[in-house]
């Protein structure tokens, strides 16, 4: 088994402009891109997904929602998906990069809307009719355009965008009862955290390492990621390395010992010890169960 695939914009079909925008219905994602979509894959880009009609089940990073009508689904740049969708399925589904929608203003970023601002924030929502409804007028409305050879199409897609992301927004802010505007003095802090924990999560693993990084206590720094997602930052870090060690366990041929290796652990025993702290089972039996799904 070789690593999961990482699928970029550039690979799909009929590209905009800088090969950094792409939009579908979701049947015809599927039979377009069915060699390259068949397996779990991750994105290099932005996506999201509305379905209006069928069932099914959508996993991401080993979370299993369920698809209904009136689901939609984000994801964030480097989440690996699968799912499992009955013959019947349709709604619509866009991909940009950041660039794509940074560029395209002064004042407004992607990280704008909570639901991108990281890993941590909520991946599934399930709309009523009359916001499922009012969201796939504008879906159509984005197809279209991304469709046409009209003059500044790139710039009504960009509208339309902002026009769906403000709407999501203040869906989520209605059903939840949270003020987003409150953590937004912590978000960029946390933002940070995230990036770093990125690229070092395999050489460190201790939140004061991190807190040193940003040039705060470690003291604040739990602070901020209480305040985003209600955990410490110890286990913010050990979460990330417990799904990179899930998706080597499910997607490549590597050894037990070999993984714990590759996320920074000498001591296979330690390992398996944290893993099964974490996860409640061991490694082996973590994926003995996964493949029996």
């Amino acid at each position: 088994m070789t690593n999961i695939k990482f699928l970029k914009i550039n690979e799909l079909n009929q590209n905009i402009e800088n090969n950094d925008f792409y939009a579908s219905t979701i049947p015809n994602h599927l039979i377009s891109n069915h060699s390259r979509i068949e397996k779990p894959h991750k994105h290099d880009f932005y996506a999201v997904f509305l379905f209006t009609k069928g069932s099914g089940s959508h996993e991401i990073d080993f979370q299993t929602y369920e698809v209904k009508p009136g689901t939609l689904f984000f994801l964030y740049p480097g989440q690996t998906h699968s799912w499992d969708l009955s013959d019947d399925i349709d709604g619509f589904l866009f991909f940009h990069s950041k660039e794509f929608y940074d560029l395209g203003y002064v004042t407004n970023s992607i990280k704008d809307y909570p639901f991108f601002d990281s890993n941590h924030t909520d991946k599934c929502y399930y709309l009523d009719e009359k916001t499922s409804f009012q969201l796939e007028n504008v879906l159509k409305d984005i197809l279209d355009e991304y469709q046409s050879s009209f003059w500044k199409r790139k710039q009504l897609i960009l509208s339309y965008l902002t026009q769906l992301y403000i709407k999501i927004n203040r869906f989520i802010e209605e059903v939840s009862s949270v003020e987003f505007n409150q953590l937004r003095h912590y978000q960029f802090i946390f933002n940070q955290f995230e990036n770093l924990l990125e690229k070092h999560y395999v050489q460190e693993k201790l939140a004061s390492e991190y807190a040193e990084k940003l040039n705060i206590t470690q003291k604040h720094l739990n602070r901020v990621v209480k305040s985003i997602t209600t955990k410490t930052t110890t286990d913010i870090i050990l979460e990330r390395v417990i799904l990179e060690a899930k998706r080597n366990l499910i997607y490549t041929d590597d050894s037990f010992s070999k993984i714990a290796n590759k996320l920074g652990y000498e001591d296979y025993a330690y390992f398996s010890k944290i893993f099964k702290k974490r996860v409640g089972v061991s490694p082996s039996e973590f994926l003995k169960r996964y493949e029996q799904k």
